[in-house]
């Protein structure tokens, strides 16, 4: 089952594409940097509303954690208004935004208040569907992330859900993996985040052969890496055999990123760059592995659903707002 904001959600009635890694709450405002966060829900609401009815749209994986502003009533609302179902999560992101007791925390205390959260303990209701995104800022973890690693990782073994990752940059994901599967968790439970910003394609495949999936998850984020390096990237993960184990996405993660104020937007993954895959030469039952099944087999695990629609373009796709 798919745990959404809405309640379970068998993984064959998600018929059409999914966002793997998105915000729809967030404020990392700290510092110089005053313009970190989301605002307006209306544009958020009537951005993926647009992406449901030109892209077939279904699910939205919302990775804002704990000390990133998060907001599961928020989401929930607006992903009800936009006729999406979402995902929301727990966990810690990198140090920076961590508690500043948190190295010195034990990892099964930690990860027993993340088990707590997740079965719905004193909570609003709404009870994660994933941790992430679980972070580190380096070739290696400092203490604290590596206490928040491993308490993400032993929560998720302990309730069934997957870990998505925040590897800044794309540096020291392998690590990542590694130390997530050292508490228990099965490597395909695991997505590698921001695999896309590292142009080192042996570490894409050094991930997607030990069984985690490979997030190109900053798609359209022009000023860290351009698409055309994306492509690249992802063309050559392709031909190496994984398709099976890349999720993508944008991370919209402030207002500059929407396309009301000049950005992209959430559709871009699901518009302008599916379309250079496709001419690229990459086929329709390939596109459904990267924007429909994929996504859902890391969130439920298991094999793919096997539904129809998942490319944008079957019947299913078109889905309206009683059939998210």
């Amino acid at each position: 089952m798919i745990r959404t904001t809405a309640g379970p959600v068998p993984p064959d009635a998600i018929r059409g594409t999914v966002l793997a890694h998105e915000h729809l709450a967030i404020d990392l405002r700290r510092g110089s940097d005053t313009a970190a966060t989301l605002g307006d829900e209306d544009l958020l609401v009537a951005e993926l509303a647009a992406a449901r009815r030109e892209h077939g749209l279904a699910l939205v994986v919302e990775l804002t954690c704990r000390g990133m502003g998060g907001d599961p009533v928020r989401v929930d609302r607006i992903a009800r208004a936009a006729g999406v179902h979402a995902v929301t999560s727990t966990g810690y992101y990198y140090q920076a935004f961590h508690p500043e007791d948190l190295a010195e925390r034990e990892v099964a205390d930690l990860a027993g208040s993340l088990v707590a959260e997740i079965r719905g303990d004193g909570g609003p209701g709404i009870r994660p569907g994933v941790l992430g995104e679980i972070g580190s800022h380096g070739p290696e973890p400092t203490p604290a992330e590596r206490v928040s690693l491993l308490a993400a990782g032993h929560a998720a073994a302990a309730t069934g859900l997957s870990v998505a990752t925040h590897a800044h940059l794309g540096v020291g994901g392998m690590g990542q993996l590694e130390l997530l599967a050292s508490t228990g968790l099965p490597p395909d439970r695991v997505s590698v985040g921001h695999q896309d910003l590292c142009a080192d394609g042996g570490q894409h495949r050094a991930i997607a052969d030990a069984g985690g999936y490979v997030a190109f998850d900053t798609v359209g984020k022009e000023s860290y890496q351009s698409d055309d390096v994306r492509l690249a990237l992802l063309l050559d993960l392709l031909e190496a055999g994984h398709a099976d184990r890349v999720l993508l996405s944008n991370d919209v993660s402030r207002d500059a990123y929407l396309r009301a104020h000049g950005g992209l937007g959430y559709a871009h993954v699901l518009g302008t760059f599916a379309d250079r895959l496709r001419a690229a030469g990459v086929d329709e039952p390939t596109l459904r592995l990267l924007y429909h099944d994929n996504p859902l087999r890391f969130l439920a695990g298991g094999a793919g659903t096997g539904v129809d629609g998942a490319d944008g373009t079957g019947p299913a796709a078109r889905a309206d707002e009683e059939d998210r």
